[in-house]
């Protein structure tokens, strides 16, 4: 008797297995099928200098030069920006050293660009374009909103001006739920503390009323984490690079990323920042080993780091 129940177990058993691997096969599943990875038809680059090529390929970093001409090769020393588009095969127009006949990269992001400059460059761009579904949209902007913000100081008080530090993350959150709204992918990155900059270092300096650095910080994360808390969060439209916490940790454990300096900048103050290159540097500093190029400037190693982080964060989003 005990057989037979056990027979019949067993058939019962096998038939649920093979009902439930029909009904697998019949909703789409199986080990055949995969998630096809995010294949972009172009770039479209929104935000400040640290996202910007010029015309002339030079950036706001520690520009590399070419070995035989000592001229600025814009394919050394990358941009965020131009790491992500490159990751996916596109570039720029401004750095277009191969011919390519259509380059699938737009550049938007310039120098001293505001989260309302983004949101305007939006206008534009929508006025006579879209955004679509193949369309991979970075944005890194805020840093210049939290310099124009501080400089109101003390003329205008400390929780004043934090609150608009909030708004303004807030706006900037707005652009990126409109861009992914209007059906595009967007990369959106927090902004770096600006009071970990050499230009905050100088000012906690300088400056005796309060820790200037300190009050740079609370800028920063004000619009940092209101940013974050309104962007459209449904996990498929908007991925998310944290810049503020790479530069802390950086900050905080400089030997553990292979920096030296992790406080000043590496280029000459009389020089341009778009003109700083390996040639004009301040007396023992690595282009690779040092943070900042400039008083609120990434070097190319932070750059180089930033942009692998978004490209990741790209190819692994369900975009």
């Amino acid at each position: 008797m005990q057989r037979v129940v056990s027979q019949k177990l067993k058939r019962g058993l096998a038939l649920a297995m093979v009902a439930a691997a029909a009904l697998i096969a019949g909703c789409g599943g199986g080990s055949s099928q995969q998630i096809d990875p995010f294949a972009p038809t172009r770039v479209i680059a929104f935000g400040d200098e640290m996202g910007t090529i010029l015309q002339s390929g030079k950036k706001y970093t520690i520009n590399g030069l070419n070995p035989d001409t000592k001229q600025v090769d814009c394919k050394l020393s990358p941009v965020w920006s131009q790491i992500l588009a490159g990751g996916f095969g596109f570039v720029y127009p401004q750095c277009n050293t191969d011919f390519v006949a259509l380059p699938q990269g737009i550049m938007y992001a310039a120098l001293g660009n505001k989260v309302a400059d983004v949101r305007d460059k939006i206008d534009l761009h929508l006025s006579n374009d879209r955004f679509g579904p193949k369309d991979i949209v970075s944005i890194m902007v805020g840093v210049n909103d939290i310099l124009e913000l501080y400089r109101q100081f003390p003329a205008q008080s400390r929780d004043s001006l934090i609150n608009e530090a909030k708004a303004r993350g807030k706006l900037l959150a707005d652009q990126v739920n409109r861009i992914a709204n209007a059906n595009g992918r967007v990369l959106v990155a927090t902004i770096f503390d600006v009071g970990l900059t050499p230009y905050g270092q100088k000012e906690r300096q300088q400056q005796t009323d309060i820790d200037r650095a300190i009050f740079l910080n609370d800028l920063s994360s004000a619009f940092n984490t209101t940013m974050r808390l309104n962007l459209l969060n449904d996990g498929r439209l908007v991925g998310l690079v944290l810049v503020d916490e790479t530069i802390q940790q950086i900050a905080r454990f400089p030997a553990a990323f292979g920096y030296a300096d992790v406080t000043n900048a590496a280029c000459r103050t009389e020089v341009a920042p778009q003109d700083c290159t390996t040639d004009t540097l301040v007396t023992d500093a690595n282009p690779t080993q040092w943070l900042w190029a400039g008083d609120t400037l990434l070097g190319p190693s932070a750059q180089q780091r930033i942009g692998t982080l978004a490209l990741t964060r790209a190819k692994n989003n369900p975009f």
